[in-house]
């Protein structure tokens, strides 16, 4: 069976259609009203969609004409939408519930229960504005600061090297940066594992059998570790900055004036952690572009900061990420001609949205342009979600996402040289997460 391992970059939201599918969602939804929508013929789409990853959802909305059709996967009932229109459906506030719209493998590694995601309503919103207070474009500045240093400093280690795995590297810088700006203490020692241990969350939430049980001991012993860090804070131990991640989570009230327990908090303060370092996959997608696409690397090195803005964006909306996100209806609703009853199971297609052509030029050209001068638009792309992040599930960290990027694209312009030796490139959209992992450079040197 192929790697059905998926990334998070600090998105809150969604397992998705590829953990549903591969860990074994079997929790079959019956239609409760007579539906007029086109029909998957197929009796379970299971192993179409093991397939054809990627293009599962938009290649059979484009057979049916139609923004929305049924199926079955692993047996369960599904609606399957996709584009703007879709996008703005499913993305009204509290008309979804992701509880129980994920299996318990995704959860584990990639929320845990009691997480924000299983939250809804104003329990939902109260937790979400401390990780918003976390994200603010102060705090990223901060980060990104972090994140830099640590670059340069090792570009001279790999000058020295014959060649070297970038989204690797890549994610040991992110874990470095991220726990310093957190006030998680990180020895260098432990470096290589912790960053291991928050790859296997981020590679494997979609596997099933061997791998997965791996990745969720592992989680375990993050769990562990960052629970020390919560006790620690609260009990005077460790001494960090009061604005940090940790305090924020080891001094976090809910609604109810209650402190979270140890665990809950903990679980928390891995959700600022493990996002932060997935937006690795995000950099090696943007050095494989100006790898594929010089004449943006052009444009990079000699235009403002909004083409640099263009360029990461370009990057989010061409190159697949996450597949779909799933949702359970919370309330019954009308859209497009059909009565959503409550409990129905809906996936919006992301990668078929942002590649949807009523809204996208030629989607399938990688054109930084479509996005100078473009007129902010909730709902595209939906990289990390849609709608109002406040009051919605989109994700609170899609800021630090964009300036993570945007640094990490000026330090592989702007501080180093290197060269790409013959490599395999394609990107197989049939593999989810279709990410080049083992995109290498070579020949490494600092620009003075």
């Amino acid at each position: 069976m192929k790697n059905m391992g998926r990334t998070g970059a600090w998105t809150l939201g969604a397992a998705g259609m590829l953990g549903l599918a591969a860990a074994g969602y079997a929790v079959a939804r019956r239609r409760t009203t007579v539906s007029t929508l086109p029909q998957d013929t197929a009796a379970d789409s299971t192993v179409n969609l093991l397939a054809e990853g990627y293009t599962f959802i938009s290649s059979r909305c484009r057979r049916f004409t139609s923004d929305v059709f049924e199926t079955r996967l692993l047996f369960a009932h599904a609606i399957c939408t996709m584009g703007e229109e879709a996008a703005r459906m499913f993305y009204v506030p509290e008309r979804f519930t992701r509880r129980g719209a994920i299996p318990f493998t995704a959860v584990k590694l990639l929320q845990d229960h009691g997480s924000v995601q299983m939250l809804e309503g104003d329990a939902h919103r109260h937790r979400k504005d401390r990780f918003l207070s976390l994200t603010s474009p102060e705090r990223s500045r901060e980060l990104v600061a972090l994140f830099e240093s640590l670059w340069r400093a090792a570009v001279p280690a790999w000058s020295r090297a014959d060649r070297i795995l970038l989204q690797h590297e890549v994610r040991q810088l992110l874990c470095r940066a991220v726990c310093a700006w957190a006030g998680v203490p990180l020895d260098e020692r432990d470096v290589a594992q912790r960053t291991r241990e928050f790859t296997a969350m981020i590679d494997n939430a979609g596997a099933i059998g061997p791998r997965n049980w791996l990745a969720i001991g592992q989680r375990a012993r993050t769990e562990r570790w960052i629970r020390g860090v919560i006790e620690a804070v609260r009990r005077g131990t460790l001494e960090v900055p009061e604005a940090c991640a940790a305090s924020a989570w080891a001094s976090y009230r809910g609604p109810d004036g209650a402190l979270l327990d140890a665990n809950t908090a903990a679980v928390e303060l891995i959700n600022v952690l493990r996002p932060t370092i997935a937006v690795a996959s995000y950099i090696t997608f943007a050095a494989l572009a100006l790898h594929r696409f010089p004449d943006t690397r052009r444009m990079i090195d000699t235009g403002s900061d909004e083409e640099l803005h263009a360029f990461v964006q370009e990057v989010r909306r061409f190159y697949p990420f996450f597949p779909a996100v799933g949702g359970l209806v919370r309330q019954p609703f009308e859209w497009n001609g059909h009565r959503f009853a409550e409990g129905e199971w809906v996936l919006l297609d992301i990668h078929g949205t942002n590649h949807d052509a009523r809204t996208w030029d030629i989607p399938d050209a990688f054109r930084p342009d479509r996005f100078r001068g473009r007129e902010a638009n909730a709902f595209a792309p939906v990289a990390q979600g849609g709608g109002d992040v406040r009051n919605g599930h989109r994700c609170p960290g899609e800021g630090i996402t964009l300036d993570l990027m945007k640094a990490g694209v000026r330090l592989l312009t702007r501080t180093m040289q290197y060269a790409v030796p013959p490599q395999n490139l394609h990107v197989d959209l049939s593999i989810m997460p279709a990410l080049p992992s083992r995109f290498t450079i070579a020949h490494v040197r600092p620009i003075a």
